[in-house]
């Protein structure tokens, strides 16, 4: 009888051993895990890690509705948003559309990309709305004895647009060419000087990272890293591993320690951090998770962060925002159009969705927080 149940019990470990490996099975597995996710999402928390996480949680639909500006036919072209976006080399064109893009679809006037000349062309066929400049050079175009001599050029051409962006989004596209990155350096440095708001994305985030004088120090730069270039900014920063058990502290220290810049970690809830705050948006976006949709994000908080700086600085002090630093009100906003965007996105596509398609979605999503009309 013992060796009768102990065969049985050997037979069914090895039924549950070929099952576990069978791909139907993990397919199921992933889609109960998913539908777990999903209820647990909208349940009461049960960790002390998830109820800190609520209670970072903002009213992000009202702030998005506070700082976005209303539709009036007596402002002028650029009022409602001027872009840039410096990115785009050989390698890598689509990045530093869906940034540009993204920006108008939001609601900015105008949107630039300063990308290399071979980038440029291919930019330019996406979409006759963005106003596109070849001016970036790679080390292979350049000879080692006029590299200085076009380094300034690059960054004449550049400066004397800058005055008139409201925002600049580095990094999508970017590439890691090293005299590329030399260039993008100086024109950060120009726009620290101008007062001028930098989102820093990508390989962006690869330049800072390893050069940190960049935006130290730099209240108007906002740094949108993924799980990696975390982790990458917390072992060079902190000289540590990820601490995800009290990731809101962590993220404080860290924000603080880059001396107040604001970081947006994205991931299953978006943290936001400017050194004295900690905000959470966990807004449920899509389970599609295709590529672009960082670049969707930096165009996004590019334009809410000027939106919400010209809110501020209307001295709106009717205002019930609890937030007045702009760089964290635009993280909060632009986080929210994402996930609300890639939501009616997948609604309609399903696992088809792509970055073009959240893309159309956003006007939609904003649209029924902000009626235009």
């Amino acid at each position: 009888m013992k060796d009768g149940m102990n065969s049985r019990i050997l037979l069914d470990c090895a039924k549950n051993r070929i099952l576990a490996s069978s791909p139907v099975f993990r397919r199921q597995q992933f889609l109960i895990r998913c539908v777990r996710g999903s209820i647990d999402h909208q349940s009461q928390p049960r960790s002390r890690g998830m109820q800190t996480l609520m209670s970072l949680e903002v009213h992000s639909v009202g702030l998005i509705r506070a700082i976005t500006p209303p539709l009036d036919p007596t402002r002028h072209k650029g009022q409602a948003g001027n872009i840039a976006v410096i990115g785009g080399c050989r390698e890598y064109t689509g990045a530093p559309y869906f940034a540009a893009i993204s920006a108008l679809k939001i609601g900015a006037d105008l949107s630039h990309v300063f990308c290399t000349k071979d980038a440029a062309p291919v930019i330019k066929s996406y979409s006759p709305e963005l106003i596109v400049h070849p001016v970036l050079e790679e080390s292979y175009s350049v000879k080692e004895e006029c590299k200085k001599s076009v380094a300034s050029k690059v960054l004449a051409e550049v400066d004397k647009w800058m005055e008139r962006f409201d925002c600049l989004v580095v990094g999508p596209g970017l590439g890691r060419d090293p005299f590329l990155l030399d260039c993008v350096s100086e024109i950060m440095r120009h726009a620290r000087q101008s007062n001028i708001p930098i989102v820093i994305d990508g390989d962006g985030l690869f330049l800072v990272t390893n050069n940190l004088d960049l935006v130290t120090g730099y209240a108007l730069a906002v740094l949108t890293p993924n799980v990696n270039e975390y982790k990458r900014l917390v072992q060079k920063v902190l000289n540590s591993e990820v601490n995800d058990i009290d990731a809101p502290q962590e993220l404080l220290s860290l924000a603080n320690q880059i001396g107040g810049v604001t970081i947006l970690r994205k991931g299953n809830s978006d943290l936001i951090s400017d050194g004295d705050t900690v905000k959470s948006v966990s807004v449920y976006g899509s389970p599609r998770r295709c590529g672009g949709q960082g670049d969707i994000l930096s165009g996004s908080v590019a334009v809410f962060l000027s939106w919400a700086r010209q809110h501020i600085s209307a001295a709106d002090l009717n205002s019930n925002l609890s937030c007045k630093n702009p760089t964290v009100l635009g993280c909060i906003a632009g986080s929210t159009i994402l996930r609300k965007a890639a939501s009616l996105a997948f609604s309609n596509k399903k696992r088809s969705t792509v970055t073009g398609d959240i893309i159309e979605c956003l006007g939609k999503s904003l649209e029924d927080i902000c009626p235009g009309s």
